[in-house]
Order: structure tokens, then C-alpha cells, then sequence
């Protein structure tokens, strides 16, 4: 193979890391709001249909994610 090719396919090596460390850190977060909040979100959401709540969690989700974007980004 050409050198230029194994240069490039070393360079996805810290994609693939980036990727797992976000990955990783959104699921803790993730599991962190599960566990602050005094009931269950799932059942609120599923259940109940709570619209407003969904509403919250999904900015919430975006938020973090774009905080994790730059950090890992970085």
C-alpha cells in the first residue's frame, strides 16, 4: 500500500477514540439525569405522555452534546 494511505487510515485511529470518549460520557450523563430526577422520566414520557418533558430532556440531550462535542473536539 502507498504511504499516503497508511497515513490516513492511522489518522481515523483518534476519530475512533474521540467517538467512544463521547460516546461514553453522553451515556453517563444520560444516566446521571436518570438518577437526580425523583421519578421515572421513562414512564412520564412513555406512560403518562408527558410532551413538555420529552421537550426538556431533548434540549437538555442537544446541550450536552454540544458541550461534549467541543470538549472532545478539542
Amino acid at each position: 500500500m502507498p504511504q499516503k494511505i497508511i497515513d490516513q487510515l492511522w489518522e481515523i485511529i483518534p476519530t475512533i477514540v474521540y467517538f467512544v470518549v463521547g460516546l461514553g460520557l453522553f451515556g453517563i450523563s444520560v444516566m446521571i439525569m436518570n438518577w437526580v430526577t425523583p421519578f421515572s422520566i421513562r414512564k412520564e414520557i412513555e406512560t403518562d405522555q408527558n410532551t413538555s418533558l420529552a421537550i426538556l430532556m431533548g434540549s437538555a440531550l442537544i446541550g450536552i452534546a454540544i458541550i461534549l462535542g467541543s470538549l472532545v473536539g478539542s
